[in-house]
């Protein structure tokens, strides 16, 4: 088997070692699907057609977007990177026969796979059954809408890349964490669709990367948004944050830093 399709394979069964634990998340994220659902029922009712979507596009948007959270881990982390330059063991990693970036981009899509399984079909099930979600009949729909969640699990990977690579500068990455965990959960679309943001808010939120992990795929499910200009804006950013990896990843080589020592 080749190299890379080994280390997704890993991916894959390192966590699906921990199954109780997916399971407990995928019921967290269904309950807080319902949730969200409710209030966005209730903002619909108050305000029809906002941004586009009718009711049933708004609960579907909710149970997407809580199935996305797992798969591209959305409130961070889901790397070893920064506990292993803590340790000093990204030193091995670097001589490595693969490159980092690739050998961790590979195992990471293992664990994305096993986590849309697991923590992202069961909340659409959950939806399905309490509400109704919207449902693409048109099989093309669904091959966009494949294509753009690929797309968006690589932008995940590569802004997660970048900010577990900062701890050679920073050494504790808490802080960088938590900002990014902010900037996601905001500027992705995880809390209401970017669509309803006032005016020039919503063009700039529309532009960032954050966008191509959770609005776009969800707009290309619900065949709300031109498929091609649509992935070739998530394309665009995946192909900048993977060079931006590229070249943070040949920078640490100069500059290695083990806590403690």
């Amino acid at each position: 088997m080749p190299l890379y399709a080994r280390l997704v394979r890993y991916g894959f069964r390192k966590h699906s070692t921990y199954v109780g634990a997916a399971l407990a998340g995928a019921f967290t994220n269904s309950v807080f699907g319902v949730l969200r659902a409710y209030i966005l029922i209730a903002l619909w009712q108050a305000r029809p057609g906002l941004a586009g979507y009718d009711i049933a596009d708004a609960i579907t948007y909710s149970f997407v977007t809580q199935a996305f959270i797992a798969p591209m881990q959305l409130f961070g982390g889901g790397l070893a990177i920064p506990e292993r330059i803590r340790s000093g063991d990204i030193a091995l990693d670097l001589v490595r026969p693969a490159p980092l970036q690739a050998w961790s981009f590979a195992e990471d899509a293992g664990r994305a796979c096993y986590l849309f399984l697991v923590r992202g079909i069961p909340p659409m099930l959950v939806g399905a059954a309490v509400f109704g979600v919207v449902v693409p009949g048109d099989p093309g729909r669904w091959a966009a809408f494949m294509a753009g969640f690929t797309l968006a699990v690589v932008v995940s990977f590569g802004w997660r890349y970048l900010i577990a690579l900062s701890v050679c500068w920073l050494i504790d990455d808490r802080g960088v964490a938590v900002l990014s965990m902010v900037l996601t959960t905001f500027f992705s679309g995880m809390m209401v669709p970017l669509h309803i943001f006032p005016g020039w808010l919503a063009d700039l939120a529309m532009s960032l990367p954050w966008a191509a992990m959770v609005q776009l795929p969800t707009d290309l499910y619900l065949g709300k948004a031109a498929v091609m200009e649509t992935l070739a804006f998530q394309a665009f950013w995946a192909a900048v944050l993977l060079a931006l990896g590229a070249l943070a990843t040949r920078a640490i080589r100069h500059k290695v830093v083990i806590q403690g020592g």
